[in-house]
């Protein structure tokens, strides 16, 4: 009898994961898809592995008693080709990674080019979004989001500075004609030029300072998409429409040249940086080890 060997990953994969949803995000697949090699796997084995319910999937007594040898054995298969995975000196391939626009100008313009230069044979995708995706629902190998924007089981490596802030910012020009902040809650009777996410929820501003946390929800004449629109919101600010709040690093250029003025900095609030995340399972395909290796490497180290 000759078994698919994809079709009994995929029996393994939903038998683990309790469900063909679970069983997807952690394998790598679809649940149709699945659901497909599965009910072909038991059409050849002639025996019915799985009792499917509308909440649950359990496991049959001859589904409890494959799991339990072919388990292990797909293990070691896995081990192996990992093994084999570590020998390739010089790993090739395309790499898809899902980012925040943020760590798009931010975060990866200081790797990229290192990251191509260093792995000539790789060929890097990168699609950037604000909303969390499935990144391999979205055929991608890796993710880069921030901490409570993560998803539970998979695997978090630190990428990019470690601490940034929130900034807020103004032309001079805005603040002479309006006057200048002096506590958060001063922004409400000021213009500001908000954002908010791809699903609507609109984020308040938050701030800190000697352990006084202040939120507040101004007004203002723009409202914009956080990410793609960001630069709008920057260039109207520049303008002297209002006040914007955004990523430090972001408005760092601005600063620098006099464009913007800091409003309010000894009440910007700071948080961890990013992290690269993809699914807790033992086969990483060579390009995305590459990479995960490659930025573990501080910058300035050979």
């Amino acid at each position: 009898m000759k078994i698919d060997l994809g079709d009994l990953n995929a029996f393994v994969a939903v038998a683990r994961a309790k469900g063909f949803r679970d069983g997807a995000r952690a394998s790598g697949g679809s649940a149709s898809g699945l659901s497909e090699a599965v009910r072909r796997l038991e059409t050849q084995l002639g025996v019915r592995l799985l009792n499917r319910t509308t909440r649950s999937v359990v496991l049959t007594e001859a589904g409890a008693s494959l799991l339990a040898r072919l388990g292990p054995a797909l293990t070691e298969v896995e081990t192996a080709l990992d093994v084999v995975n570590g020998f390739r000196d010089r790993p090739a391939g395309t790499l898809r990674l899902n980012v925040p626009v943020s760590a798009a100008r931010l975060v990866l313009p200081s790797i990229v080019p290192r990251f191509l230069a260093a792995y000539p044979g790789i060929r890097l995708e990168v699609i950037a979004e604000e909303s969390f995706v499935d990144v391999l629902a979205a055929g991608c190998d890796a993710g880069i989001r921030y901490d409570e924007r993560l998803e539970q089981d998979m695997i978090a490596v630190p990428i990019g500075p470690r601490v940034q802030r929130f900034a807020t910012a103004a032309s001079p020009a805005y603040l002479d004609r309006q006057g200048r902040p002096e506590h958060p809650r001063d922004l409400l009777g000021h213009a500001c030029l908000r954002g908010r996410f791809a699903s609507g929820a609109m984020p308040p501003w938050e701030f800190e300072r000697d352990g006084e946390v202040v939120r507040v929800d101004p007004t203002g004449p723009l409202l914009v998409t956080l990410g793609g629109a960001a630069d709008l919101a920057v260039d109207a600010t520049i303008a002297g429409t209002g006040i914007v709040s955004l990523f430090e690093d972001w408005l760092r250029p601005y600063f620098e040249s006099g464009a913007l003025e800091p409003v309010l900095e000894p009440w910007w609030q700071s948080f961890p940086g990013p992290f690269l995340y993809y699914p807790g399972r033992r086969l990483v395909p060579a390009p995305l080890r590459a990479f995960i290796d490659f930025i573990k490497v501080p910058a300035d180290r050979p």
